[in-house]
């Protein structure tokens, strides 16, 4: 089976390649993705698996093989609003961008998807697949959730994997707790406008707004503990449009991510009354919004322990590593809280070490190569799961 999986996924490897290209072209952000959803919908209407799809959340619910346990594949597919400079023949010109190898992953999953249609017989169980929109604003899985992704049937078991342009092909990474929580908030503090030349008579919002900066950063220097695991980032402060007048209103844009729940609930907590205090101190109305709020990827020993095995029987040669455990966030982590799950990250290099950039750098380009591998691992772990959890 491994072999005949390999060669079919291989076989694949130009039509994934095509597929890839052609979702890259149409990058859309959030949870409303139409041209992408009509796009999946074509090939999964191909391959002659039955779906469906939440349209108000633009996710693709499909299942191969009937009956037993569940298990669930899933991709993110939405993009991010970044104008692309990379220099390729495909590149979107929409002013947004896979810049994070979303186009990748749902190509993965259409292979998969194929390779599992052609062994469906064999199937133990039944695999669901799941193509998600909104990764990027962490909204999309905890959408999907309460859509009822994880039942009829009932899920028992998921698995996603992540590309990554920094990691060279062949290296394959996980961990216990990979990815990191995330909490994104918004500030808004407003004073009393008026003339630049006569502050006085005025409340400046700019100057609370820089005053709450500084005290946030105090939060992680005085307050969480030297062996905890915080980051907490102010991405933006906005506030005025000319040089000569003292505006309403700032605003603050932020993140935090952690990994311990309660250093994350009490740094939250913080961050607002933080905020509050010294936003009355200057005179100034502070209101807070919740942007976002996931919770870290914490994967399954047992998913995981399985998940390498199938990857090793499957790739001899591959350089399965552990001990993947990085700030970012990923909003599978919605999907971890609720079933045993495992994550990995799949080695998407460029042959250029030079060309090896971060995840949304804006000239970033991904190795087309782990397009069939991706497939194979996908179809090669559900199946496994299924055989070894009758």
């Amino acid at each position: 089976m491994n072999n005949e999986l390999m060669k079919e996924a291989t076989e694949l490897q130009s039509q994934l390649v095509e597929w890839r290209r052609g979702l890259h072209q149409i990058p859309e952000v959030g949870i409303n993705l139409p041209k992408t959803i009509s796009f999946l919908k074509e090939r999964l209407d191909e391959i002659e698996i039955p779906y469906k799809v939440h349209e108000e959340i633009s996710c693709i619910e499909a299942t191969i093989g009937s009956g037993g346990k569940c298990f669930l594949l899933r991709s993110d597919v939405d993009a991010l609003p970044v104008r692309e400079e990379a220099d390729v023949p495909f590149k979107s010109t929409n002013g947004c961008m896979h810049g994070c190898g979303h186009d990748m992953h749902g190509t993965i999953l259409l292979g998969a998807a194929k390779l599992l249609k052609a062994h469906e017989k064999e199937l133990k169980g039944t695999v669901k697949l799941l193509f998600q929109s909104g990764e990027e604003v962490f909204k999309g899985a905890r959408a999907a959730v309460e859509a009822g992704v994880l039942e009829n049937p009932h899920v028992d078991a998921a698995f996603a994997m992540h590309v990554i342009a920094m990691i060279p092909v062949g290296v394959i990474m996980t961990g216990k707790e990979p990815m990191a929580s995330v909490d994104g908030f918004k500030i808004t503090l407003t004073g009393h406008g008026g003339h630049g030349s006569m502050p006085e008579g005025c409340v400046d919002p700019i100057n609370a707004a820089v005053q709450v900066y500084l005290a946030l950063q105090s939060l992680i220097a005085r307050e969480v503990g030297g062996t905890e695991e915080a980051v907490l980032t102010i991405g933006q402060l906005t506030a005025g449009e000319v040089a000569n007048v003292i505006p309403e209103r700032a605003v603050l844009q932020g993140t935090l991510r952690t990994f311990k729940k309660d250093v994350r609930e009490r740094i939250v907590n913080r961050i607002r009354e933080v905020a509050n205090g010294v936003a009355m101190t200057y005179r100034c109305q502070m209101d807070y919004e919740a942007l976002s709020a996931c919770p870290s990827v914490i994967t399954d020993d047992e998913v995981t322990a399985q998940v390498e095995e199938s990857i090793h029987s499957l790739i001899p040669q591959a350089r399965v590593m552990r001990g993947a455990h990085g700030m970012g966030s990923e909003d599978f982590a919605e999907i971890t809280d609720k079933v045993p799950a495992s994550y990995y990250m799949l080695g998407a290099g460029p042959e250029d070490p030079a060309k090896r950039l971060g995840q949304h750098n804006p000239k970033i380009e991904f190795n087309e190569d782990v397009l069939s591998t991706g497939a194979a691992i996908y179809a090669k772990v559900a199946i496994d799961w299924l055989e070894k959890n009758v």
